[in-house]
């Protein structure tokens, strides 16, 4: 066989293989460009919702308690913002229907508290409209409860102030873990040690099997919306989850996007105190419909429809100035 006749035989036998390595390739380069695309997207929306998160019980206050305890979580807000920051990193923001289903691939959203968490989850809602039956519902707030085998029970917190019943006294007490450990016989409240080996580890888990059976039962939604991938429980390093509960958060996850013949899974999380800068909130007054900003931590009770960076961004937007001092 002559040489010109082997090289052709060799350009027929490999040429298809080459194609499709360099096909390969190349969805992997664009797996790897979304990727970190989707992964700057997640950590940015959870890093604008923490900075929002927060709302003081005393409106007149900035958040800077040595506790958060004197601050509250707001859900809607912190949505709000992730939903926008998500969608506008996303190039869907004007495209309310990409972006319903882009939470098809956001199998739950957490919100760490100082006194317990919430999760927000795809629900069945009995509409009778298949179309309609499925939405994004926040749980209750469910408390970082521990109980022993004498019958006492002790919700943890995000420091070392807890709310435990005392079974042998009868009786419910509050306070710090070091204060109480003199006047109450719970065991886990002698040892200080102990106590934060516990307190973490509990925290840890009980955020951990929620998330699980959210993520389990999302399977079931994505299903009926035509997506056959299989949202599994993130691998998330002990250390990540252990730094996660040192500060009030949120944690989000983002599964099952194809990119060629790969699939996008990734996860974030975000202090609520890491950006100390207060986000401005777009609102409505109910009663007039006009349109005011105010920083976050004004609590006036007007219908959030915005997140801005600054009062000129809000300004531009058509909002008037609301003056919490005023109120």
């Amino acid at each position: 066989m002559k040489i010109t006749e082997l090289s052709i035989v060799f350009v027929l036998i490999f040429f298809p293989l080459f194609w499709i390595i360099s096909l390969h390739t190349q969805d992997a380069e664009e797996a790897q460009y979304l990727g970190q695309r989707y992964r700057a997207a997640l950590q940015t929306a959870v890093m604008d919702a923490g900075a929002v998160m927060h709302q003081n019980e005393k409106q007149n206050d900035e958040a800077g308690y040595d506790s958060t305890k004197f601050v509250k979580a707001d859900k809607e807000l912190a949505l709000l913002t992730f939903t926008q920051t998500m969608a506008l990193n996303m190039g869907i923001q004007d495209d309310p229907a990409a972006i319903r289903n882009m939470f098809n691939y956001i199998p739950a959203l957490v919100i760490l508290d100082y006194d317990g968490y919430y999760m927000l989850s795809t629900e069945t809602e009995l509409t009778g409209n298949r179309e309609d039956s499925l939405r994004q519902v926040w749980s209750p707030k469910k408390p970082y409860t521990y109980s022993d085998s004498n019958g006492s029970s002790i919700n943890f917190t995000l420091d070392d102030y807890v709310y435990a019943y005392d079974a042998n006294a009868g009786k419910w007490i509050e306070g710090f873990q070091k204060e109480l450990a003199a006047s109450s016989q719970i065991p886990l409240l002698q040892n200080t040690s102990v106590f934060e080996q516990v307190r973490q580890s509990r925290i840890v888990t009980t955020v951990q099997d929620d998330l699980a059976d959210v993520i389990n039962r999302h399977n079931e939604f994505a299903r009926k919306n035509g997506i056959s991938y299989t949202f599994t429980m993130p691998l998330i390093a002990q250390e990540d989850w252990y730094n996660s509960i040192n500060d009030t958060g949120i944690m989000a996850f983002i599964q099952g996007i194809g990119v060629g013949d790969q699939k996008i899974n990734n996860y974030a999380i975000g202090g609520g105190r890491l950006v100390k800068k207060t986000a401005i909130v777009g609102g409505v007054d109910p009663l007039t419909g006009i349109k005011y900003y105010y920083p976050s931590t004004c609590g006036n009770g007007y219908r959030a429809e915005e997140v801005f960076t600054d009062a000129r961004q809000a300004a531009a937007q058509g909002y008037f100035e609301y003056k919490c001092s005023n109120r």
